[in-house]
């Protein structure tokens, strides 16, 4: 027997996974890489094409994934609403908010976007910054601003978003046409190579309104939202100064980012909380 023949034959005695195993291992091959083929899942896991669409049909019914022609790709970024996100990675987001203020100067104009991160940053800078106006659409970073008085709050008028808290729409978009902005500090759901994205289409129209107002963009961000797609698109990464974040990107949006000279922060959870 040939050592051809030897390896055939041992690829016919390997166990083939049962269901749950294979579409872990699906999954597992979307993290590592953003789109998948029908074809080529079918020959690594030894498996006919119908067996696989089956898998991936099931996977997209439980959001996992979305189904392609011949494949499959990454889910848009959905996220919880904007109560539950506040618990979530606190220790990085209090780090992320503890390095982003460190670029604010008294007397300057602030835009802060809704979201949880955002907010993190806006109680840093109630409890570190002085001087200030800021203006935004996001009730909870309103909120936690109006304990320090030599800030100043302008709040966007437009149309309540009770999920995250915030308002939105063509009333919020206009009113932002009247300002000229130091810095505007915003979060996302996802970044790709494709741009900074959020899974709110209304929201995002009022980040690009903030950021098209702004001398500089700012954007907060963990690493859980590198290499995510979402909805809606409100900037391509030329478009924005700076990232503040718990851990540098990898990969294509790390050289994206290099190459569209965006400076990199990358704050040290570990001393999140400290004065």
């Amino acid at each position: 027997m040939s050592s051809d023949d030897i390896i055939r034959s041992a690829e016919r005695r390997r166990p083939r996974l049962d269901k749950a195993a294979r579409q872990d291992r699906i999954l597992a091959e979307m993290r590592a890489s953003a789109t998948l083929r029908v074809g080529d899942l079918a020959a690594e896991l030894d498996v006919s094409t119908e067996t696989i669409r089956r898998d991936l049909f099931e996977l997209q019914e439980r959001g996992l994934l979305n189904r392609t022609y011949g494949g499959a790709v990454r889910p848009f970024a959905s996220e919880p609403a904007v109560t539950e996100r506040h618990r979530m990675m606190v220790a990085e987001r209090e780090a992320i908010a503890a390095a982003a203020v460190k670029f604010i100067k008294p007397r300057e104009v602030i835009a802060i976007g809704a979201g949880a991160t955002t907010t993190h940053v806006a109680r840093r800078m109630s409890a570190e910054c002085r001087d200030l106006t800021v203006i935004t659409h996001s009730f909870s970073v309103a909120t936690v601003l109006a304990a320090n008085p030599t800030i100043e709050i302008i709040m966007c008028p437009g149309r309540y978003n009770a999920r995250e808290g915030m308002m939105v729409g063509v009333e919020t978009t206009e009113f932002l046409q009247n300002y000229n902005i130091n810095r505007a500090l915003l979060g996302i759901s996802g970044i790709t190579t494709d741009g900074l994205a959020d899974a709110e289409a209304p929201a995002a129209s009022v980040y690009k309104a903030m950021m098209n107002r702004a001398a500089e963009t700012i954007v907060v961000s963990d690493h859980s939202k590198f290499g995510i797609p979402s909805l809606a698109i409100w900037a391509r990464i030329p478009d924005i100064q700076r990232l503040v974040t718990d851990r540098a990107p990898d990969g294509a949006v790390a050289r994206a980012l290099v190459r569209a000279g965006v400076e990199i922060t990358v704050a040290d959870s570990s001393s999140a909380g400290r004065a």
